[in-house]
């Protein structure tokens, strides 16, 4: 029974030196020599669990997607339609968790729709559009139901998704030096902020404050 959990061990260990290899150096930059003393093994022991590289890389990159899963209580909570206020802080903190606690996913990504063309969109369609799909859904009923503004759901869910992967790399070099929030939570809440202010603006909030948008200025 010892053979199993080493074998289990060795491949847990390939996959992720094979991750943070393909993250870094992208995936025609990476060898499978490279990735074997990485990960401590010999390089046949690589191929005795996958076929080919390119096996390996989506197997590396299916590993990472675990972060990209709603919980069920999300889940749950949009079909139920409950309030803007409740769920979009939820959905932050999602996005947030999938950067805190898996930074190769968004290289692993861009590598793949860099390299690897027409299969990584056949691979973003099976394991990254289900959460997606889930929260522009939400969002579409939420507009639907006259409690956010009429903007392209879709559209929200990508700017969304962009701010909270971009902004903490744009920070860093737009403002060097200055740190303007102390942690990622309290840069969820801002995030949070943010996005209620622009679907769900609290009344009396005019275009004349600054960082204000305007009721009337999107109908």
């Amino acid at each position: 029974m010892q053979v199993p959990v080493k074998n289990s061990t060795q491949k847990d260990a390939i996959l992720g030196a094979a991750s943070q290899l393909f993250a870094r150096q992208g995936y025609h930059g990476t060898s499978t020599r490279e990735i074997a003393r990485f990960a401590d093994v010999s390089e046949n022991t690589i191929f005795r669990h996958f076929e080919r590289k390119e096996d390996l890389f989506w197997s590396a990159l299916r590993s990472r997607c675990s972060a990209v899963k709603l919980r069920r209580d999300m889940v749950e909570g949009m079909a139920e339609g409950v309030a803007l206020e409740v769920v979009l802080p939820k959905i932050i903190e999602f996005l947030t968790d999938i950067l805190n606690y898996s930074p190769e996913l968004v290289r692993l990504v861009a590598v793949a729709m860099l390299e690897m063309q027409w299969k990584a969109d056949l691979f973003c369609d099976e394991s990254l559009a289900p959460a997606f799909t889930t929260i522009s859904q939400y969002l579409a009923t939420t507009i639907e139901n006259g409690k956010a503004r009429k903007v392209d759901p879709t559209m929200v869910t990508a700017a969304m998704t962009s701010m909270v992967l971009v902004y903490p790399w744009m920070s860093r070099h737009a403002s060097p030096g200055e740190s303007r929030y102390p942690d990622s939570r309290a840069a969820e809440r801002a995030y949070t902020a943010f996005w209620l202010d622009v679907l769900a603006p609290r009344p009396g909030i005019r275009e004349s404050e600054p960082g204000a948008i305007g009721s009337s200025s999107i109908r």
